[in-house]
């Protein structure tokens, strides 16, 4: 995880496997200073990607300074945040459409799934589940923006870019301001390569998460300029 200036912020650790038919995924951070990030999330997959759990915490030391939970098959969504007065708690039943919705790493698998799609032009809407902390339910567009190169651990890489924006109503943008995700894929076969966006919050600062590790990491620039 890096700043978008490059500055590695920690390092980070990938997980899958397979459990009771279900793919499971844990991304990890370590920011150091005893400040420590998971990402949990749990999908089924066949005919159509579902996502069934995801969750996020932040913790220093044992201390927890936040947790995002949403059970996919209830709807029910959960934040916790340590703020000036104490620990508060936000729960939420929110509106899941069954493989349309999606929440963090989530929309990696679903851009791999919907890649063939977006290359040749279309745009597709999905649904995001985000916290501001308070859960809540957000359409998104999700569309494919060429070929960019960039320096990742002393290597130039190709990437197929792709946006997710989300689609706020006019009068709550007077209160809400929710970044684009950007996220390249590998050619394919896809796989993941990089992820730009808050770091869990809209009001957080944007980060950039890299697939590789190393002392070089530069802008993402369309690949016929480079």
């Amino acid at each position: 995880m890096r700043e978008l200036s490059g500055k590695k912020l920690g390092g980070g650790e990938f997980l899958q496997d397979i459990d009771d038919h279900l793919l499971r995924i844990r991304i990890s951070y370590d920011l150091g200073h005893g400040r420590r990030i998971e990402e949990k999330a749990a999908f089924q997959q066949g005919s159509e990607l579902i996502q069934k759990q995801w969750s996020w915490r932040e913790l220093r030391g044992d201390a927890l300074q936040r947790e995002y939970t949403i059970d996919f098959n209830s709807g029910k969504a959960t934040a916790r945040k340590q703020e000036k007065d104490g620990l508060k708690t936000w729960s939420e039943e929110v509106e899941i459409a069954r493989g349309q919705t999606f929440a963090g790493f989530g929309f990696v698998l679903a851009l791999q799934n919907l890649r063939e799609r977006l290359v040749k032009g279309e745009v597709v809407e999905l649904k995001a589940v985000g916290f501001t902390p308070k859960p809540r339910v957000v359409s998104v567009k999700l569309s494919y923006h060429g070929t960019d190169r960039m320096r990742m651990s002393n290597r130039l890489l190709r990437g197929e870019h792709f946006m997710i924006k989300p689609e706020i109503p006019a009068i709550a943008k007077l209160f809400i301001k929710i970044p684009d995700t950007n996220i390249w894929l590998t050619p394919p076969p896809s796989g993941f390569l990089r992820w730009e966006g808050p770091m869990a919050e809209p009001s957080d600062p944007i980060v950039r998460v890299d697939l590789t590790s190393g002392n070089e990491s530069g802008p993402a620039r369309p690949a016929e300029k480079s």
